[in-house]
């Protein structure tokens, strides 16, 4: 059994939230990874993170993912340590990422599911942040 992972601040999980969703499907799309480094690039939520943190969060999220309750254990620490008033972020961050590359795989669809569920987000506020990432990532 791996050791108990430290802390995460607020936006090391919104990061890991977000990190999540591109392993979900296993593969890292060009256009996640980037969508990642532009959200956090810009954000007000992220203005004081030291961005070199994403490669540490990323780290974490992959070696929960490789314990049998490692989704359960990432869920446990986003709840620790995110705000309840940002549980619409988290899951705004993680639509956008899906949504980046122009496609959602069954397994990230699973995983925005569990992201609502985990944090109890409305089924008509997730409806709402959904189109709107939709609407942001239309292709022409």
């Amino acid at each position: 059994m791996a050791p108990h992972p430290q802390p995460l601040s607020p936006q090391d999980s919104l990061v890991a939230v977000m990190i999540a969703v591109s392993a979900a499907d296993l593969h890292f799309h060009t256009a996640e990874l980037v969508a990642i480094q532009a959200l956090v690039n810009h954000l007000p939520i992220f203005a004081e993170y030291d961005a070199d943190r994403i490669k540490t969060v990323a780290q974490t999220v992959f070696d929960l993912f490789e314990e049998d309750d490692g989704l359960d254990a990432l869920f446990g620490l986003i709840r620790e340590s995110l705000p309840e008033k940002l549980f619409e972020t988290a899951y705004a961050l993680a639509c956008d990422v899906a949504a980046a590359d122009g496609k959602l795989a069954q397994q990230e669809l699973r995983l925005l599911e569990e992201i609502r569920f985990e944090l109890r987000i409305d089924r008509l506020h997730a409806a709402a942040i959904e189109r709107g990432a939709r609407a942001r990532h239309m292709k022409p």
